[in-house]
């Protein structure tokens, strides 16, 4: 497509000051120089200070940039600046042309080609406080009941306290994720949401653990002893309040985190940074469960005399250094160069009205991927909740057989080791879910590809000022004067090779190392597997898998399915995620104009600005819409279930109950009705007007 130059004064804001300069013969040397989009060359004026015109009485060369351009990110013409950039005055930026193989400009606007790649350990950095919050989540989920059981609560009241998910996944992530689109602090958009949640998270969890302890200390100050019925009640009381408080704070972080992973990729590595989320929340996952089998009190006794006070003291620790890790080693985009928002209060009928309108100005593709989440997290609520009971009724049905007169002390001690055994199912199940996670980005289809750069020559346009974009290499190493410079056969050499270009140079040594052998590792990517195929498939696999529980008569074999199930969880944890964020980073690039927009009409209203979303496709709410999608269908679950369990369960402790078992294969059918949603979900490639392909 042919680049024309927009000479309109609305669309040319670094235009540059007319003037006339005659040389010693008397022509005009210049009569007018205009900086078209794109190209970041200096101007005469800069190259011939003496020539500057005369603006107001002052000396002002055509360089100089208007006070709102330079805080406004809003113009498609300057770069995004971090938060710690602010105050300082910007560098001078080199010469760019279409040939520029810096990958800040591009005349073609290919996806990526003005996004600097980021390396494997920035990813790393960017998700690890995913980590950390997975393993807060996996103490709570599998020593929270068995704690709050000793606390006195009951089975029936610990149903409504676990409600406390669903309700806060509801309502907590898109309202964070409305109020983080909206923030202005110099700190962030996302970071001030995460460290105050990650505060509230480590507060509620040692209240948690120390609920006895706390109700018991207070009330003695009082004469109340500290085994009476109003201890017991109150410490109940404290307890259920810990656990909502802690529910809503960690989905306070866990919308600012998936939306600081958007905000802070590359449109073309949004696949490969929801991977390495996927990766660490699986080792999250293990540590939670090793930690849960280790005796720790006898090893780390200093923190607690119980198992709970231990898992909570490492959560809490955890949590907070991977956190600070990722706040401190990855800078978000200022968001006062955003400008103002349209409306700073957000009360709750107006944060119900925006949801709403965000829910329908939802994009076509996030809408499809959210469709699909609604039936899916219908199949894997089941899953998720019940596979441990499903697997301790295998391994006490034949016990009940033999021994049909058996106490309820004997009847909670056999339940008791089926549950262990379950856990231990489920701690495969971690293992086959994190090996499947690294693995397979190995073998699925990138949605994005980062643009090849082109081969310089000496003929490639360069300037003496051209410091920055073109590595490590200073102005002296250019031959000549002017914007055809010769470079030398070195600098160019350092051009091609992206394991001798400036960045790669000042990295740590093991970064050298794997840049060189990138390309001498084989392609292992089958042509055909997309991330949505891929997707699609997770879907029927673990359709297949609940089904065969049929054949499932013994704890072996149901260890077998579980552990299997951790591939297409796998899947659930990176594919929907990683659709999102593509869409969202190539609508925000399209709109800042880093990209080329796809020939559709959406595509061209994004381009001026004009799109019909009107704020619905941010990353903060449109995660928090999705996960409206996965947190609602879990009520919906819910009730499902406790139907089928009305209608097969048989009497505690008698044999033949396989209630739990037509729960799963129930979360089954669902996955394929999801598996047939899929493929509503399109592919990069396919245009706003054309059916998806399969």
């Amino acid at each position: 497509m042919e680049h024309t130059p927009d000479l309109s004064p609305a669309s040319t804001p670094s235009r540059r000051a007319s003037h006339i300069d005659t040389n010693t013969h008397g022509i005009p040397s210049h009569s007018q120089h205009v900086q078209f989009r794109g190209d970041s060359r200096p101007s005469v004026d800069d190259l011939h200070p003496d020539s500057s015109s005369r603006v107001n009485g002052g000396l002002r060369t055509s360089m100089d940039v208007k006070e709102e351009d330079v805080f406004d990110e809003q113009s498609p013409l300057l770069p995004p600046r971090t938060s710690e950039e602010i105050g300082k005055v910007p560098a001078l930026s080199g010469v760019t042309s279409p040939d520029e193989s810096s990958g800040e400009v591009s005349w073609d606007g290919d996806i990526g080609s003005k996004e600097e790649s980021k390396s494997s350990w920035y990813l790393f950095l960017l998700t690890i406080s995913l980590g950390g919050l997975q393993v807060a989540w996996s103490v709570e989920l599998s020593n929270g009941s068995p704690y709050l059981l000793t606390l006195g609560i009951s089975k029936s009241l610990l149903a409504f306290v676990w409600i406390a998910g669903p309700l806060s996944g509801t309502l907590v992530q898109p309202y964070v994720g409305i109020k983080s689109d909206r923030c202005r602090l110099r700190f962030g958009k996302r970071r001030p949401f995460m460290v105050v949640g990650a505060v509230a998270t480590i507060v509620s969890l040692m209240v948690l653990a120390w609920t006895r302890e706390i109700v018991g200390g207070f009330l003695r100050i009082f004469g109340v002893a500290s085994d009476s019925q109003g201890t017991k009640t109150l410490s109940t009381i404290l307890a259920v309040l810990m656990i909502y408080i802690l529910d809503f704070s960690i989905n306070v972080i866990q919308a600012g985190i998936r939306a600081f992973i958007v905000d802070n990729s590359p449109t073309h590595q949004q696949d490969s940074a929801n991977a390495w989320a996927s990766r660490l929340s699986g080792i999250g996952n293990i540590v939670g469960y090793l930690f849960g089998y280790a005796n720790l009190p006898k090893y780390l006794w200093f923190f607690g005399n119980t198992q709970f006070k231990v898992l909570c003291v490492i959560a809490s620790l955890l949590l907070a250094i991977t956190l600070a890790v990722s706040c401190l080693s990855v800078s978000e985009r200022d968001p006062r160069l955003e400008g103002e928002p349209r409306d700073q209060n957000l009360g709750v009928v107006a944060f119900f009205k925006t949801l709403f309108h965000s829910v329908r100005r939802l994009p076509p593709q996030i809408k499809n991927v959210c469709i699909v989440q609604l039936a899916a997290w219908v199949g894997w609520f089941p899953f998720l909740f019940y596979i441990t009971t499903y697997i301790g009724e295998l391994y006490v049905d034949p016990v009940f057989r033999k021994n049909p007169n058996m106490t309820d002390k004997e009847i909670d001690a056999s339940l008791e080791h089926g549950t262990r055994i379950g856990t231990f199912a489920l701690l495969i199940y971690a293992l086959v879910s994190f090996a499947a996670s690294v693995a397979l980005p190995w073998f699925i289809v990138s949605s994005y590809k980062a643009p090849e750069p082109p081969l310089r020559t000496p003929m490639t346009p360069t300037s003496p000022l051209a410091t920055r974009n073109l590595g490590a290499a200073r102005a002296s190493e250019t031959v000549g004067d002017g914007y055809f410079g010769i470079q030398p056969a070195s600098r160019l050499a350092s051009a091609v090779d992206p394991a001798d270009s400036g960045p790669i140079r000042s990295a740590q040594p093991v970064q050298k190392l794997l840049a060189k052998m990138k390309g001498r590792v084989p392609r292992l990517e089958i042509p055909w597997l997309t991330l949505k195929r891929a997707w699609l498939l997770s879907h029927i696999m673990f359709a297949l898998l609940t089904w065969l529980t049929f054949l499932a008569h013994d704890t072996t074999v149901a260890t077998i399915i579980t552990g299997l199930i951790g591939i297409p969880w796998a899947m659930t944890m990176w594919a929907p995620f990683a659709l999102i964020a593509a869409e969202i980073s190539k609508r925000d690039n399209i709109r800042r104009g880093l990209i080329r927009p796809p020939a559709t009409r959406d595509g061209e209203l994004l381009s001026r600005g004009e799109d019909t979303s009107e704020g619905a496709d941010q990353a903060g709410v449109v995660l928090g819409i999705h996960n409206v999608a996965i947190a609602a269908p879990q009520v919906v679950a819910t009730l499902i279930s406790s139907a089928i369990f009305k209608a097969l369960q048989k009497p505690r402790g008698e044999p033949g109950d396989n209630s739990v078992a037509w729960v799963l294969r129930f979360g089954g059918i669902m996955a394929l009705v999801a598996a047939y949603l899929t493929r509503r979900v399109a592919e990069e490639g396919d245009e706003e007007d054309t059916p998806p392909k399969w």
